[in-house]
């Protein structure tokens, strides 16, 4: 009898080691596609950018017989990308800061004090995430005309931080729903005002939250092309996306040296994120779990 339970545990383990080895098999055969499906195209479109026009059309897929790191100082002098790069660091940054600063004033409001139509606020203000882009864009070039600010980089900052707003009170107000109020209302005893409550207790404690919203708004700025071809006409103020489009003509296309602009258009954002993966990730599974 001790023989056959004895028998019985062994098959029972042997049948869920067999489980579990199937089960991670798989996991790690969908986790692979996945990990090809996003790499495969930048280490394409990195290899095509050292290669020659001839080659590749020739040959998409195979190596570059020379590397042709001339196709990155072309990259610079057909479409003055030094300057359409440029533009988009002031235009990302300001936007992000202007972003910012106004979600996070609205997310304190919303989530640190109750009154009347609060949570009907935010459902409208959150509901602003699930709108297309492209559905405003008569709206708002109509304003930014009647505004007079038609290509100027002010037009660019002030339509992507208003458009980032609803994502970003979405994620700080998360946090800043977590913090305990004890913590302000030690503050209030301590002489702490409304404006000081807001800097030196809530702002500090919701940095992850901050930072998560900064980069999303940072990447949304960077990579954005609808808005800035749009209420932009001229290179003084159209950002390094737009910029892009000038390696093609009426009769050919520089492909190599496009496909080398587009990957030095992406560094800042991969880097970007690279910096802040940590706090990316922390910030979003904290409010998911807190919020």
């Amino acid at each position: 009898m001790n023989e056959m339970a004895y028998r019985r545990v062994r098959n029972d383990r042997i049948n869920l080691y067999k489980s579990k080895t199937f089960k991670n098999a798989i996991m790690w055969i969908v986790l692979g596609f996945f990990l090809f499906y996003t790499i495969a195209p930048l280490v394409w479109l990195v290899i095509s950018s050292l290669k020659t026009n001839g080659e590749l059309m020739g040959a998409p897929l195979a190596l570059p017989k020379t590397l042709q790191f001339q196709n990155y100082k072309n990259a610079f002098e057909v479409s003055g990308l030094g300057r359409l790069f440029l533009n988009s660091i002031i235009v990302s940054i300001t936007a992000t800061i202007l972003n910012v600063i106004v979600s996070s004033m609205a997310s304190y409001a919303i989530a640190r004090y109750d009154f009347k139509g609060k949570e009907l606020i935010f459902t409208l203000i959150s509901a602003g995430i699930m709108v297309p882009v492209s559905a405003l864009m008569v709206p708002v070039f109509i304003l930014i005309k009647n505004l007079g600010l038609y290509d100027t980089k002010l037009a660019l900052i002030l339509t992507y931080s208003a458009m980032g707003l609803p994502l970003s009170i979405f994620i700080i107000r998360g946090f800043m729903n977590t913090i305990p109020k004890e913590l302000e209302e030690a503050g209030v005893l301590d002489g702490c005002n409304f404006y000081q409550k807001f800097y030196k207790i809530i702002l500090p404690l919701s940095r992850a939250g901050i930072v998560t919203a900064i980069t999303f708004q940072f990447l949304y700025c960077w990579n954005e092309f609808i808005y800035a071809m749009l209420l932009t006409s001229s290179q003084t103020n159209r950002t390094v996306q737009v910029g892009i489009r000038f390696f093609s003509n009426q009769f050919t296309t520089d492909y190599t040296s496009m496909f080398a602009a587009i990957t030095i258009s992406i560094i800042p954002a991969i880097a970007g994120y690279i910096l802040f993966q940590r706090q990316i990730i922390s910030g979003l599974t904290s409010g998911a779990v807190k919020g």
